[in-house]
């Protein structure tokens, strides 16, 4: 079996992550972890999801992987220098898409959706003042978003009312991009669409991170050749059937695992 491609996140947000890999490497064999037994990450201390990070990586390298995607915006902004440091396979990380927010908004104001780990990072401030120079960045934590997705309530009132409270005081100050900072979020945007007027855009990381993934790949020789249908593993060490509902693929294996 070719080596497959690894990919861990605190738990199943980073399927969004995969979604895209898997669109855009339809060969590559894949391996996931979703840590939702100790999500969310963003309100963690850096040395315990630096411990984490570390965990999940040695258990997708006992298992072969020949690459990690760190598909956790909090994980990358806090592990990804220390990972790449030590291990000798390619990292991907996940951060904030400030760059294209930048680019496209007309307003000059950009609202940023995050959990606290990656709003309180040095890697998003760097990037912020790197990309968003003359631009308005308005942050917000998405505290409560991740564990509600992790139970499966994405359409609960619950959840249509903290989005409400965490988005209405950036559509006073008149931002015309959403940047959705963490890879749960994604799984948001059908109750996003519903909450914000139609101008404003929606930018997440997801298609970025498959085009790197496919880019480093190619440059350390490690694209695959099969032209068969590949192997799908998911791992998770909490609810299976919530990872299932996500993939909707019934040809992944999903299984529970104690990790």
């Amino acid at each position: 079996m070719a080596k497959p491609i690894g990919i861990f996140d605190s738990g199943v947000g980073g399927t969004s992550i995969w979604k895209e890999v898997a669109k855009m490497l339809p060969y590559e064999n894949t391996i996931y972890l979703a840590d939702s037994a100790n999500a969310p990450y963003g309100e963690k201390p850096k040395e315990e999801i630096l411990r984490l990070s570390i965990k999940n990586t040695e258990l997708l390298l006992d298992r072969g992987c020949k690459m990690i995607i760190v598909a956790c915006n909090t994980a990358t902004t806090n592990a990804i220098d220390y990972l790449r440091s030590h291990y000798p396979v390619p990292f991907i990380g996940i951060e904030p898409a400030i760059k294209p927010a930048a680019l496209h908004t007309k307003t000059k104001k950009v609202g940023v959706l995050a959990t606290k780990g990656t709003l309180s990072s040095s890697l998003f401030h760097n990037t912020s003042k790197l990309f968003a120079e003359g631009i308005t960045v308005l942050e917000q934590e998405g505290k409560g978003l991740v564990e509600l997705i992790e139970a499966g309530k994405v359409q609960s009132p619950e959840m249509k009312k903290l989005l409400n409270e965490f988005l209405q005081p950036m559509l006073e100050q008149n931002i015309d991009c959403l940047v959705l900072g963490c890879t749960h979020y994604p799984y948001l945007i059908p109750v996003l669409k519903d909450i914000l007027p139609q101008n404003i855009t929606i930018i997440d990381s997801g298609e970025a991170v498959a085009r790197q993934t496919k880019a480093i790949l190619d440059r350390n020789n490690l694209l695959s050749t099969a032209t068969h249908r590949p192997e799908y593993i998911f791992h998770t060490n909490a609810n299976v059937e919530v990872l299932k509902d996500l993939i909707d693929r019934p040809a992944a294996q999903v299984t529970y695992l104690d990790f």
